[in-house]
């Protein structure tokens, strides 16, 4: 056996080392994924992610991607952002079948149409894998970025304003067809979205489907006429373990 010592006067050779040793614990941290108990009753959503909730607001739809023809009517709505907006939603709004565009609803104008959103904020310190809240179906799923990107904006996570970042919208549909929107939301310092599932696939509850590297996003859209909401602004909550919404009416689950 051979062995060789290296003279470091200096210490750099030895801080060097100290600086990979916490970078390999930080990243090996960071990408942990340890397995959670999983909710089996009938009629939950668990939660999509690990993190602090940002809000949950009672939304309604006031327009969605429009298409080819649309766009040549000169009808659309342009945001720099965003992309452009078709001034009109989905006939069908809680299908989910295209991205919309939503805003709180006043006191006394609810409808039946209208969606909870439930925002989730995951700092470095989060697991950073994301687990389905339902059983179902993958039926849509899409990738966006700001008119005219290839990638990006990318503000702060933790702003409001930061549901036009980069991101990947999710949508599955129970077996008796109602649909829960997931959009994983890049920040700052996350700019990859690794989906681990596509269009078409099936999910469990609970199951991962997909991961954001760094601190982001997670934001949930669902029926506010089928589902009671168990979670409020400031909750720490844990992927596929915690519940955030129960169904209504449990004989249609």
């Amino acid at each position: 056996m051979i062995v060789i010592f290296v003279a470091d006067p200096s210490g750099i050779i030895s801080l060097a080392g100290v600086l990979l040793a916490c970078s390999s614990a930080f990243l090996a941290f960071f990408h942990r994924d340890p397995d959670r108990p999983i909710p089996r009753a009938k009629g939950l959503l668990v939660s999509p992610a690990d993190g602090r909730v940002m809000f949950v607001v009672r939304e309604r739809a006031t327009g969605r991607r429009p298409t080819q023809e649309e766009v040549q009517t000169g009808r659309i709505e342009v945001d720099h952002h965003m992309g452009d907006w078709f001034p009109e939603p989905c006939s069908q709004p809680l299908s989910y079948s295209t991205e919309q565009r939503w805003e709180k609803v006043p006191e006394g104008e609810e409808s039946r149409l209208d969606s909870i959103r439930i925002a989730i904020y995951m700092s470095p310190l989060d697991v950073h894998v994301q687990r389905s809240p339902l059983a179902g179906s993958i039926v849509h799923m899409e990738h966006r970025t700001g008119k005219g990107r290839k990638r990006g904006p990318y503000l702060r996570a933790s702003r409001k304003e930061s549901e036009g970042n980069e991101r990947i919208r999710t949508v599955v549909e129970h077996e008796t067809e109602s649909r829960v929107e997931i959009t994983q939301i890049s920040g700052a310092v996350a700019r990859t979205i690794v989906p681990y599932i596509g269009p078409s696939e099936s999910l469990r509850r609970g199951q991962r489907f997909g991961m954001i590297r760094f601190g982001s996003r997670v934001d949930i859209r669902f029926s506010a006429d089928n589902y009671e909401v168990l979670v409020s602004k400031g909750s720490i909550i844990l992927a596929g373990k915690d519940k955030i919404a129960r169904v209504l009416n449990l004989e249609s689950e």
